[in-house]
């Protein structure tokens, strides 16, 4: 599956912050999934979702200091997380 838009939390549209996600649409589902439900399903379906930006890279699971589940884009060559280059809702 690919991901192709994310939605920031309310007051967040700019933010460069991973845990201010707050929804990610999936291009084969056809519709935003809150990112804690996309956590879960990494946790039984690992490397099954992709950013579509080249590398496509994989999404991961993720825990913040504060416990809050999150997503990230496995690392490559960008300095900003390819999840984070995607467009804005």
């Amino acid at each position: 599956m690919k991901a192709t838009k994310i939605k920031m939390k309310s007051g967040c549209r700019e933010s460069s912050n991973l845990c201010e996600i707050d929804a990610i649409y999936l291009e084969e589902m056809g519709m935003f999934y809150k990112k804690e439900a996309i956590y879960d399903y990494l946790l039984a379906y690992p490397k099954s979702i992709c950013v579509n930006i080249y590398p496509y890279p994989a999404l991961q699971p993720v825990i913040s200091p504060l416990g809050e589940k999150y997503v990230r884009s496995k690392p490559d060559f960008t300095q900003q997380d390819n999840l984070l280059n995607l467009p804005r809702c």
